[in-house]
């Protein structure tokens, strides 16, 4: 009975159950008080099955959009979700299947989102986070965005998604120090230039405020700190969380803050950046 709890949960929920969750579970399925298919019904009635479902929807037309060859735009979301539905399947959408591939705090990412990322890429992927972990089809490297570990140009495209908004911040949360370095960001961005020909990044955007453990910073000055950073805009789409879900913005999401329309983010920036100079290998 334990081994179909935890089947259930890693098929379903795509993560491990809870240890209080994974005794209770068994105790009903061994009493008889759950039968196997009411212990589905109920995670799959869950709105954390909704949110994988949803996800796992985003991935999808990620994927056949390409293979068309096409950059999603305008995409939509359930209300209540945050904005790695909308963030995810944006990049995705926009990965050209290019050999050498870089991903910035892929420790932490959703597992969809990895298994997705390896799946479409022709090698082995490259992640860099400052606590790595042992990830199917990555090579992990411990890294500081501020200063990576690699020669110039050495990849075809980074995908940095909502990450390198807490470069130089407190992030004990995922296992690192605690800082407060002002120039991280800018450092980073020029550090991602430098490695990399094409940048899909994704960060949350509305009020600029600091929140310790990362920043919220408003589009013009995301703008800004590209242009400083001598990367180009090659193109980028601002969504927000309404009542009715995740749908672009009309304007630039100003003043919106974080966490005051759904559980994290109330709006988020997504772009395509390239670097305007490039020092040669």
């Amino acid at each position: 009975m334990r081994d179909y709890v935890e089947n259930a949960y890693r098929l379903l929920l795509r993560r491990e159950p809870e240890p209080e969750a994974l005794a209770w579970a068994t105790k009903q399925l061994h009493a008889g008080s759950l039968s196997r298919a009411g212990l589905a019904a109920e995670l799959v009635a869950s709105d954390e099955f909704a949110r994988v479902r949803a996800l796992d929807d985003a991935i999808a037309l990620s994927t056949r959009a390409r293979g068309e060859g096409i950059r999603v735009r305008e995409l939509a979301a359930p209300a209540a979700t945050d904005e790695r539905l909308i963030e995810i399947p944006w990049a995705l959408s926009r990965y050209r299947g290019e050999e050498h591939v870089l991903d910035i705090g892929y420790a932490n990412a959703d597992p969809a989102y990895l298994e997705a990322l390896v799946a479409a890429a022709p090698g082995e992927v490259v992640g860099v986070d400052p606590v790595p972990r042992e990830v199917d089809g990555f090579r992990g490297v411990a890294g500081d965005l501020r200063a990576l570990p690699f020669e110039n140009a050495v990849f075809d495209v980074a995908f940095c998604i909502s990450t390198i908004e807490h470069v130089g911040r407190d992030n004990r949360v995922y296992g690192a120090d605690a800082e407060r370095d002002e120039r991280g960001i800018a450092v980073a961005l020029r550090e991602l230039g430098r490695v990399a020909s094409r940048i899909l990044l994704t960060v949350p955007t509305g009020a600029s405020k600091d929140h310790g453990w990362f920043v919220q910073l408003d589009v013009s000055t995301w703008r800004q700190l590209f242009a400083d950073a001598k990367l180009e805009v090659v193109e980028d789409e601002i969504y927000e969380l309404a009542e009715d879900g995740w749908r672009t913005s009309n304007g630039e999401a100003a003043g919106l803050r974080y966490g005051e329309r759904g559980p994290a983010a109330s709006a988020v920036y997504c772009v395509e950046l390239r670097p305007l100079e490039q020092a040669p290998v």
